[in-house]
């Protein structure tokens, strides 16, 4: 059909655009709909619409008559078959440029027909088709809605194979795959890995043999396309991609770089670390050098930015001071793994004197830090690589530390206060693993530093005046509600949990070397009702037991200093806390068959014996704590009897054989031995009745002998 050729003047454009826009409305037939419709889709192309045009042109049509375009199989005579397809994606992309458009259900429900044409053999005369198409998308991914729907419809799969068939296009294929797996990284690898570790397998390769500028743009594209999950270590081709970006990244990091060179390839290899640890660096000579200097690079560019702190300059290097970062998170491990290490002792000591001094640099920066920087997402970082250090090294450092102290307690208690109630979090269906939106919590990554610093005299006076503990009995309260919100089914160990164990490591350093401050801080009476109703409910939980064994050791030993608290007076729930500890404390041993004898020996139960590295010291602490407990306690023996352990201890040291019982477990049997024997007539028959005193006399138990000679 002819139609007249657009003004040039942009008032004459308008109104014939207007007289378009009346001719679609109006038309009789299809023959003036298509000419008026041919004239409007040649403004859009040569981007002539305002939005306030843009919106005539939708409410003359709406989505009806671009939908009917894009299902028409009948082109006009003389016209190529995919006219009418074109025509109607020119103008949904024109409406795309409206956000509100852009997420209506009309645009979404036509992401499968996006997709098909993503993956159609592209002819010369199709490319605009294409343009239209990733404008669309693009589009719909800048809506709230538009990521969950993109991969729901399988546009990350399509948007994989345009990129490897290498069409036209194909580079915006890739941008739109970098801005999906931004927002939704899980959710992409969970439907469509197969195609992203392609996608990757191509790059990877291109990164590997790219001689030019490239390799360097390439180490900004790469770390999108690298997942937090096992698809890397797990197969082959996640192998290869993995071979491939290490000898990428010793090629770069082994040359002379600039600073604007060396920055995307630090960030790329924290991906790498995050994404998989070590496992990318392979063993031997070239692994240990490039895992060496991949650290000491990571020490010198947080050196370069810190010691020295220039405000702006740091603005602009926070991206990559924090990839260092967890390159000396790497360091640190890698420093202190003793089986199958990369690195050599003689290595392994250069590296802990480097990082020792860009740790100084990081608590350097932290005392400079203002009130109003404290928000900065690079302040936690700093906090978090630090706790890292603290976690490990407790010698170095500790001047500057002990003086940073203070800010650590009062930044973590901030983020805190400030973060959300006791709830377990659910990250957004689509989120990314490290949610914004998500409280940053500060406390579970100086835990294992403090639970070091308060075995020691001058941080611990500086916790306490800082009023850590009270901080630390709100975490543990917070944490307890989160664990307990959690699946009961057995899981990996999840941070809360890993959280309550240190606080427990923390609190009994106090018990210890502070019971002054537990008997005197109403903090430790709160924290003890907390124990008293938890280890109940943890126990039977075999997969707690770790934690339950801190938390009965714990609960015990803070009993013997709050003795007077009237919780602790015989009420429900401290009969049922010390039934749950007797348990505990009752069933970690048993008889069985020594290879070597003919008889039994005593032996770790099965049930605690792969948690017996981690239990082991506790359940001795908790057996001298449950004896330091019975005299202060005159209802304690009853329990005890009524648990039937003095039954069940007595069998058992009547079964095996006595060599077979160390001296450091016949000691601890007999300190509770003998303050039940002293403490209850009725424990005492017990004894006697179950030939204590042969067995007594067996192993060299004399105070329980003495104790249950005595009339």
């Amino acid at each position: 059909p002819r139609f007249p050729a657009m003004a040039s003047d942009s008032g004459d454009r308008h109104a014939t655009l207007k007289r378009c826009l009346g001719v679609l409305r109006d038309a009789r037939n299809d023959s003036e709909q298509f000419a008026a419709l041919l004239l409007v889709t040649k403004a859009v192309r040569a981007g002539e619409v305002d939005a306030k045009t843009r919106r005539q042109i939708f409410d003359s049509i709406g989505f009806t008559f671009p939908t009917r375009l894009l299902t028409s199989r009948q082109p006009p005579a003389g016209c190529p078959p995919h006219t009418f397809r074109a025509l109607g994606l020119t103008l949904l992309a024109c409406f795309c440029t409206d956000p509100e458009l852009a997420g209506h259900s009309q645009i979404l429900n036509k992401i499968p027909t996006f997709n098909d044409i993503l993956l159609s053999p592209c002819d010369p005369d199709s490319t605009s088709m294409l343009d239209d198409v990733y404008q669309c998308l693009s589009a719909v991914l800048a809506t709230a809605r538009g990521p969950r729907e993109l991969v729901t419809k399988g546009t990350v799969s399509a948007l994989c194979q345009a990129y490897l068939n290498g069409g036209h296009g194909s580079d915006r294929a890739l941008t739109l795959l970098v801005g999906l797996l931004a927002i939704a990284e899980a959710k992409c690898w969970q439907r469509d890995a197969p195609q992203l570790l392609a996608v990757l397998s191509k790059l990877s390769g291109d990164f590997l043999k790219a001689e030019d500028m490239t390799k360097f743009e390439l180490c900004e594209v790469l770390p999108h396309f690298i997942p937090l999950s096992p698809p890397l270590t797990e197969s082959s081709q996640g192998s290869e991609c993995l071979c491939r970006l290490h000898k990428g990244l010793a090629d770069i990091l082994g040359s002379k770089l600039s600073q604007s060179q060396r920055d995307p390839a630090l960030r790329l290899a924290a991906s790498l670390v995050q994404a998989c640890g070590a496992e990318w660096i392979p063993a031997g000579s070239a692994g240990s050098k490039f895992l060496a200097l991949l650290v000491n690079l990571a020490c010198v560019e947080v050196r370069l930015t810190l010691e020295e702190p220039d405000p702006v300059e740091v603005e602009g290097k926070k991206e990559v001071v924090t990839a260092c970062y967890v390159l000396m998170e790497m360091g640190i491990q890698e420093c202190l793994r003793e089986e199958n290490p990369l690195l050599e002792n003689v290595q392994k000591m250069q590296l802990m004197r480097i990082m020792e001094e860009a740790f100084g640099a990081v608590i350097f920066y932290l005392r400079q830090v203002k009130q109003e920087e404290l928000q900065d997402p690079f302040i936690f970082a700093s906090v978090r690589v630090l706790g890292a250090w603290m976690a490990e090294e407790t010698s170095s450092l500790k001047e500057e530390i002990c003086e940073l102290l203070p800010f650590l307690v009062d930044y973590a208690r901030k983020l805190f206060k400030e973060g959300s109630p006791a709830v377990s979090l659910p990250q957004a269906e689509l989120a990314s693993t490290e949610g914004s939106a998500l409280p940053q919590d500060a406390l579970r990554f100086l835990l294992p530093g403090f639970c070091h610093l308060t075995a020691e005299d001058r941080p611990r006076d500086i916790l306490i005046s800082k009023g850590a503990p009270a901080l630390l009995c709100e975490y543990f309260l917070q944490q307890w509600e989160v664990l307990t919100s959690e699946s009961t089914a057995p899981a990996p160990l999840t941070s809360s949990e890993m959280s309550l164990q240190t606080m427990c490591g923390v609190f009994l350093n106090l018990v210890v070397t502070a019971p002054d401050l537990v008997r005197r801080d109403k903090t430790f009476s709160s924290l003890m009702d907390v124990l008293l109703k938890s280890l109940p409910l943890l126990l039977p939980q075999k997969h707690h037991l770790v934690l339950a064994a801190n938390i009965a050791t714990l609960g015990l030993m803070m009993a013997r200093i709050l003795e007077g608290s009237a919780a602790l007076q015989g009420t429900q729930a401290a009969k049922e806390f010390f039934g749950a500890a007797i348990h505990f404390l009752s069933q970690a041993h048993v008889a069985q068959a020594d290879p070597s004898s003919d008889g039994l020996a005593v032996a770790v139960s099965p049930a605690y014996e792969s948690a017996w590295d981690d239990i082991g010291e506790l359940w001795f602490l908790g057996m001298q704590a449950l004896a330091g407990c019975i005299p202060r306690f005159p209802w304690l023996p009853h329990a005890a009897l009524q648990a039937r352990c003095l039954q069940g201890l007595s069998q058992l040291l009547s079964r095996v054989a006595p060599a077979s019982v160390d001296f450091e477990l016949v000691t601890a049997f007999q300190a509770v031995l003998v303050e039940l024997a002293r403490a209850s007539e009725q424990c005492k028959d017990v004894i006697l009745s179950h030939q204590g005193l042969e067995w007594a006399n067996l192993y060299g138990m004399a105070a329980l002998e003495q104790c249950l000679a005595e009339q």
